[in-house]
């Protein structure tokens, strides 16, 4: 027993120093790792520059520029009776997003249409960013409780909206579960956020263990992982969290 104690305190002792070596700057370095770049001070405060912000800058600078691309080619085509190639793929993916809508919003589709399509594209790119070497920013708690919020502010602004005051007096129905239904309202945007950032960083945390260890260990094992945590997850878990914002704002804005 003793001998036990010893060796789980010495593998405790060892972790410890591991990871006072990243820390500190040490030759270990794990992928999966928020890593800061750069601090300012303006002021009494510090303002950091980390990995996350980076990768997030260049996700927004590509959706930007392949927005910019797509409006520019599209509106030159208008003259021409054949569409190109960039037409026809923009056509594409805006009818798939746009049934995509419908099927779960009905009528009211083409009021939501555009955030959510926004939403989709946007979640979608995060999440395969990891295929251009990047860290996912949706691997951050900092970028998806945000979106997790707007969904929410959206939810209730729209759910107020239609049905004014019933909106409320909902929470209150029966009267005894008035503090549950609130907790459960509460608990939306905090569901909506873990859920995208739990699977988008445990695939995270899984590709940087398997790129520590030794490469002729690991021949033909990171081509497949990404396949599976970047593009399978990354578009399972885009869909979800648009599946999900559709639900909750169908059932407060329903008659």
């Amino acid at each position: 027993m003793e001998k036990e104690i010893l060796y789980a305190v010495s593998s405790i002792n060892s972790l410890c120093s591991v990871s006072n070596d990243v820390t500190d700057g040490g030759s270990e370095d794990f992928g999966f790792m928020i890593k800061l770049l750069k601090d300012f001070k303006i002021g009494n405060t510090t303002l950091s520059i980390t990995s996350t912000h980076i990768c997030l800058l260049i996700v927004t600078i590509t959706l930007i520029v392949i927005a910019c691309i797509v409006s520019h080619i599209v509106k030159k085509a208008n003259a021409k009776d054949t569409p190109g190639t960039v037409q026809n793929i923009a056509e594409l993916v805006v009818d798939m997003l746009d049934k995509m809508v419908s099927s779960s919003m009905g009528g009211e589709a083409g009021r939501f249409v555009n955030y959510i399509s926004t939403l989709f594209i946007f979640v979608l790119l995060c999440n395969i960013s990891g295929l251009f070497g990047l860290r996912a920013p949706t691997a951050d708690y900092g970028i998806t409780l945000p979106l997790g919020i707007i969904t929410f502010v959206m939810i209730h602004y729209c759910g107020i909206k239609r049905n004014k005051m019933k909106h409320f007096a909902d929470l209150c129905h029966p009267v005894i579960l008035t503090p549950i239904n609130i907790i459960g309202e509460l608990a939306v945007p905090i569901s909506l956020s873990l859920r995208l950032f739990g699977n988008i960083m445990s695939g995270t945390v899984l590709m940087g263990l398997i790129y520590m260890l030794p490469r002729y260990v690991t021949v033909g094992i990171p081509a497949v992982a990404h396949v599976y945590f970047d593009i399978f997850s990354g578009c399972i878990q885009a869909y979800v969290i648009s599946m999900l914002t559709m639900v909750y704002i169908s059932d407060k804005i329903g008659d």
